[in-house]
């Protein structure tokens, strides 16, 4: 039996799988959407700082893609990620902006507010939406 290859699927089956995914998601109750289109659940509120777009954030991360392949996490790894708001997708730049310290939040992050057309690597293709479970840790001045 020939072994299927994996690939990160072209831009237009991206395009279908994610837009499909997006309206199922939507549909959700305690789906919130913010007006450039990024959905988000609260998992569990938080009760710290809240970061902006010139502070440092450490964060866990589950990042995966439509179809439930994970593509990074740092809870697996057991080492949060610390990075420049700067540094981030727009979708997460904005969504840490509603989050205070010790905050889990899900992320359904649109193609046009991740990686849009290009894709990144060979791990993300174009078009892909990405689902981040992420806990804001700590805001780093």
């Amino acid at each position: 039996m020939a072994k299927k290859k994996l690939n990160k699927g072209s831009s237009g089956q991206n395009r279908a799988a994610s837009d499909n995914y997006i309206e199922k998601y939507r549909s959700k109750d305690d789906v919130q959407e913010t007006a450039s289109g990024l959905l988000y659940r609260v998992i569990e509120p938080g009760d710290g700082m809240t970061p902006t777009e010139t502070d440092t954030v450490e964060v866990n991360q589950r990042i995966q893609l439509v179809g439930g392949k994970v593509v990074g996490d740092t809870y697996k790894e057991g080492m949060p990620d610390e990075f420049t708001m700067k540094e981030a997708i727009p979708g997460i730049r904005e969504g840490l902006q509603l989050m205070q310290e010790g905050a889990r939040y899900e992320f359904v992050v649109p193609p046009d507010l991740a990686w849009g057309k290009k894709g990144v690597g060979n791990k993300i293709g174009p078009n892909a939406v990405l689902i981040f479970d992420l806990r804001l840790m700590k805001v780093v001045f």
